[in-house]
């Protein structure tokens, strides 16, 4: 029986969607590539920088991998205005730091609020998610054009056919890290992908999923025409650890990276970590994160040659801001999801932790 809902698309049957109050279509990948096109020259560039960071990953590089940027993105023109701080900030650390900026457009919710700028980025609840899209991939093509590489959080299986070309570098969330369909989709990642502990804390599981993403499978996602596809993968050999802490707090002191290391090599795992210093590890007060990178760069220097980098959340100023009804009332440049430290704190602690790496090159190595 098919009756004609008071939105005008047809229901075909009166148990089908009772829950849907309306139904839009999405422009389909290839239509937002042909509108937003990537120059030749720019794919070969983010080749490259997918190289660099694989080496880092792979330990091939002895540099570390910084992963910088906001918690979130919201306002693009102040995301271009960090990003091209932050290129030039790379370019003067480059021979010890490579900095991927932090590009996270998706945010998962444990109950409600702003869930990023792919899925509403009008930020009122119109959830203009082709907009989203739009807005995300033109942002991704504008800060690789700077020469400067991005990383993100996969959340949505089906993202990545429109975004996944700008990329380098990918992190899975620890709210889906025990997610089937995010392994699946990680084993064919182009990108080296990283796995964040439980919120729990507990490690198990983010190394159970880079061992499973490590070998083929399959999944059911959309082709680059919007068509319904089985992608069958190989397997990503790029999979690494992010401690991120958890409930019962910090977990990136030396016996903890030292206990990750034993369980990787347990499994057959490249132990490769990347310390976050924001979330659990700096206790939710984003003024630790300095501290938190301290220690990262002296188990470096005393040569745990496992931890390949580090997470910073960091913005243009300071904390964070509540999103109210008038969006004009916003502050620039400030996190409207978790607190960032600001732009001067950030490049002080970069040029602290190149330094300390270049002084004990130097002198010969580790302390």
């Amino acid at each position: 029986m098919n009756i004609k809902s008071k939105r005008g698309y047809a229901v075909l049957d009166t148990n089908v969607d009772l829950r849907i109050d309306r139904v839009d279509s999405l422009v389909s990948p290839n239509e937002l590539a042909r509108e937003l096109p990537i120059p030749d020259e720019l794919k070969a560039r983010i080749l490259e920088d997918r190289k660099r960071v694989d080496d880092v990953i792979c330990g091939r590089d002895r540099r570390l991998l910084a992963i910088v940027g906001p918690c979130s993105i919201h306002d693009p023109a102040a995301a271009l205005e960090y990003a091209d701080r932050l290129h030039d900030l790379s370019e003067r650390v480059s021979d010890q730091l490579l900095i991927v900026m932090r590009t996270y457009f998706e945010k998962p919710r444990t109950i409600g609020g702003w869930k990023g700028l792919i899925i509403d980025p009008a930020m009122d609840g119109s959830y203009d998610i082709t907009e989203g899209l739009r807005q995300a991939r033109r942002l991704l093509i504008q800060i690789t054009e700077k020469g400067l590489p991005v990383g993100t959080e996969m959340l949505d299986p089906i993202v990545p056919q429109y975004i996944d070309e700008t990329i380098s570098w990918c992190a899975i969330g620890a709210r889906t890290t025990e997610s089937q369909v995010h392994r699946t989709l990680s084993s064919g990642m182009s990108v080296p992908v990283g796995f964040k502990n439980s919120t729990s804390g507990e490690v198990s599981h983010a190394l159970n999923a880079i061992k499973s993403a490590s070998s083929g499978g399959a999944f059911i996602g959309i082709d680059k025409n919007g068509n319904s596809a089985i992608y069958r993968t190989t397997g990503n050999s790029s999979g690494h650890l992010i401690l991120r802490g958890g409930d019962t707090g910090p977990n990136y002191y030396e016996e903890e990276v030292e206990d990750a290391v034993k369980s990787m090599n347990a499994l057959e795992i490249n132990p490769s970590i990347i310390v976050d210093c924001s979330h659990a590890n700096s206790r939710k007060d984003f003024t630790r994160q300095r501290r938190v990178l301290r220690s990262v760069i002296d188990q470096v220097l005393m040569g745990r040659k496992e931890l390949r980098g580090f997470m910073i959340e960091s913005n243009l100023f300071e904390g964070c801001q509540q999103i109210g009804e008038d969006l004009t009332a916003l502050r620039y440049g400030v996190s409207v999801t978790d607190p960032c430290i600001g732009w001067d704190e950030t490049e002080s602690i970069l040029l602290k932790a190149a330094h300390l790496l270049q002084n004990a090159e130097r002198e010969g190595g580790k302390l």
